[in-house]
């Protein structure tokens, strides 16, 4: 019996508000020692442009593998006020299925504000209490992309953790900064049945407490071996590791490490760069292509949201990519 869905995405969908600043804007200034950005307090600024988009882990990783021709559905909790109807709107037209969304009476939608400012992005982000009280019962799908949850996050953790042990479908798992600091322990079940690990380098070294110090690019390149095969033991069986402009690295199930050197390109914000990555990868295994396929198609997916402003505007088609 087929699968309704290739794969189904958990975590957050929101409302993306950019503001572009021009460079040579007299009340911003960026402070390169300290990397601070300051503004001229009391003024009013001018942005050269202010943007509203869908964004949110989830509904970016849905969206991109909607784009690349496969059947997407996303699990995630919005409110019922203007945004949230933006958000429905915006997942639908992407033909990414919404029914399992839920929509809480009364709240409103999360949203982030993004300053792009010399290539760089500031954001400030609020996030609404949700409950994530989602509902697993009854559902078809060849993959789950697990992602970050807000602070009730354990619970639907759980409950993958079931899902995936009785239906024995591939799991991509994306853990978010409160999953990592809550500690191995909290997600060890997780990790034990995960298909296919996405981390940031310092994501990796965090989870593995390793130290990472290298002096020249053979340290570097043994040290990250060292990452891959450590994280590898916890239970995925493919872990990737991105780390910006060197590349990202793969260990496949056997231990044959692979790696993608950086596409370069003119950054123009860097807002989804990692899930684009994940959604290019992920597709790639999903269509069973090789490891070195799927980190070809993580960078280059990557490389062409960076090159354009917000989360979803360069998400790749199958056409496009291929």
């Amino acid at each position: 019996m087929p699968h309704t869905f290739d794969a189904i995405t958990i975590g957050s969908a929101k409302i993306d508000v950019f503001l572009s600043v021009r460079e040579a804007n007299d009340c911003f200034r960026l402070n390169k020692e300290t990397n601070e950005l300051c503004v001229r307090s009391g003024q009013k600024i001018e942005v050269d442009r202010c943007s509203f988009l869908l964004g949110g882990n989830a509904a970016n990783v849905g969206v991109g593998l909607s784009r690349l021709g496969l059947k997407s559905a996303i699990y995630a909790e919005i409110g019922d006020d203007e945004l949230s109807q933006k958000i429905l709107k915006a997942l639908k037209k992407e033909n990414v299925n919404t029914q399992f969304l839920i929509q809480t009476k009364g709240e409103k939608a999360s949203f982030s504000i993004i300053i792009n400012f010399k290539g760089e992005r500031t954001i400030f982000s609020e996030h609404v209490d949700r409950l994530h009280n989602f509902n697993f019962d009854d559902i078809s799908t060849r993959s789950l992309y697990l992602t970050s949850l807000g602070h009730e996050w354990k619970k639907p953790y759980k409950k993958v953790f079931s899902f995936v042990k009785k239906t024995k479908c591939l799991l991509a798992f994306n853990p978010g900064t409160l999953q990592i600091e809550a500690g191995y322990k909290a997600i060890a079940d997780v990790l034990s049945i995960t298909d296919v690990l996405f981390l940031n380098k310092e994501e990796a070294i965090a989870i593995s407490n390793i130290k990472y110090q290298i002096s020249n690019i053979d340290d570097k390149n043994k040290s990250m071996e060292q990452l891959l095969n450590s994280l590898q033991k916890m239970g995925s069986k493919i872990v990737v590791i991105t780390d910006g402009e060197n590349g990202s690295y793969a260990i496949d199930e056997k231990g044959e490490i692979f790696t993608q050197d950086a596409i370069e390109t003119k950054v123009i914000e860097k807002t989804g760069a990692g899930d684009a990555y994940s959604t290019g990868f992920l597709s790639a295994i999903l269509h069973e292509l090789s490891i070195k396929e799927a980190l070809r198609r993580g960078a280059l997916n990557s490389v062409s949201v960076i090159a354009q402003v917000g989360a979803q505007a360069g998400l790749l088609d199958k056409n496009k990519i291929n």
